[in-house]
């Protein structure tokens, strides 16, 4: 395998690769492919992006890491068992099973044991889930980006006739296997996509609406972007006719918009929710006229006499000098005088004057000379 050389055309570009990088002297010679090394870098990158903005997402970058150790194996046996359930490649040693040259991996299976694993992790680590989850999502998007060319190098993932003189790609293995003419380079579509889902990501990770946001938005747009990718594929894992991670990729974008949207209208409609100021229908009735009560008039500059815009002045016409809080409440009908009991207490407001010292009461509403407002 450390000579195979594939004579590759993608859009008219023509050059040779080889699916070995190159061959450690071991055991007669261990070959390290391209494949493995790019699904390692994706890996890498993704684990020094989620360090560099754990604390941004309120996480430990210690405990970040032991779900990492975790999360990772799991993800890696999930992913080969998902492709060989689905393939129907039978395995009779655990050798055979890590056997990936014999066979692949899927990324779905990979996705689902990396989040159940790292479900699991954060229950032990006492790690807000969702957090976590919105972090990984980003991460998620830059391993499949990188992990995608390793399907290049071994000249798979590649797609149907473009019926084009010059959009998709071509190798002597592709010809080998399906035919002569340029196919699509799912491989090619799917990195770039995954690229555009890390930048939206990271854009909208600064300004989260809410916890769990990323991971979802992470399951809608890859699962639409897959459907359509996987309809195009030649070597879908099917169940009869069934192209099984085409159908996954659908359940997966709808479920996801779904959820996104059942909570942004919640959070919307909790955020629309009226107002009642905490004085609102309170009214005290003075000598000549009757003024609501309300937070704007309490919260007034402080004014003297008599006018609306002359603070506490505000509230009556011509407070009386000897106006005190027992005058205040007799003024009030027996109703109101209760509601308006029930609003101040407990509440202790503060004002200062050019020094920051001065507090006021706001049950006293005039001082006894001549209806001035009491610092």
């Amino acid at each position: 395998m450390a000579d195979t050389v594939y004579h590759v055309t993608l859009f008219g570009l023509e050059f040779d690769i080889k699916p070995v990088a190159f061959s450690l002297p071991i055991a007669g010679g261990w070959d390290i492919y391209w494949y493995g090394i790019l699904i390692s870098l994706g890996f890498g990158l993704a684990i020094l992006y989620a360090m560099k903005r754990a604390k941004s997402f309120e996480l430990n970058p210690d405990k970040v890491i032991d779900v990492i150790l975790v999360s990772t194996p799991v993800s890696i046996i999930c992913a080969r068992a998902y492709y060989l359930l689905f393939d129907g490649v039978k395995t009779e040693s655990i050798a055979g099973f890590f056997d990936i040259h014999s066979g692949g991996m899927a990324i779905y299976g990979g996705v689902i044991g990396a989040f159940l694993s790292a479900a699991l992790m954060c229950k032990i680590r006492k790690i807000n889930m969702l957090d976590l989850f919105d972090l990984g999502a980003i991460g998620f998007f830059i391993g499949q980006a990188i992990g995608r060319w390793g399907n290049f190098f071994n000249q798979e993932a590649y797609g149907t006739f473009t019926n084009s003189s010059w959009w998709g790609m071509t190798s002597n293995r592709i010809q080998e296997e399906y035919g002569y003419g340029l196919v699509h380079p799912c491989f090619l579509y799917e990195s770039v996509w995954c690229l555009i889902g890390f930048i939206i990501l990271h854009t909208l990770s600064r300004r989260r609406k809410f916890k769990g946001e990323l991971f979802l938005m992470y399951g809608a747009l890859y699962g639409i972007g897959r459907f359509f990718i996987e309809g195009l594929r030649t070597d879908s894992l099917m169940i009869g006719d069934f192209r099984v991670s085409k159908w996954l990729s659908l359940l997966l974008f709808a479920g996801c918009s779904l959820a996104i949207g059942i909570i942004l209208i919640k959070l919307k409609n909790e955020s629309q929710q009226e107002y009642t100021p905490l004085f609102e229908g309170i009214q005290l009735n003075a000598d000549t006229d009757t003024h609501d009560i309300t937070d704007e008039n309490i919260m007034k500059d402080e004014g003297t006499g008599s006018g609306e815009d002359k603070g506490y002045g505000a509230w009556t016409d011509e407070p009386s000098e000897d106006a005190d809080d027992s005058d205040i409440l007799d003024n009030l009908d027996e109703n109101a005088a209760e509601q308006f009991l029930n609003a101040m207490g407990g509440i202790e407001a503060e004002r200062t004057d050019d020094l920051g010292e001065n507090t006021y009461d706001p049950t006293i509403y005039y001082s006894e000379n001549k209806g001035e407002a009491e610092d």
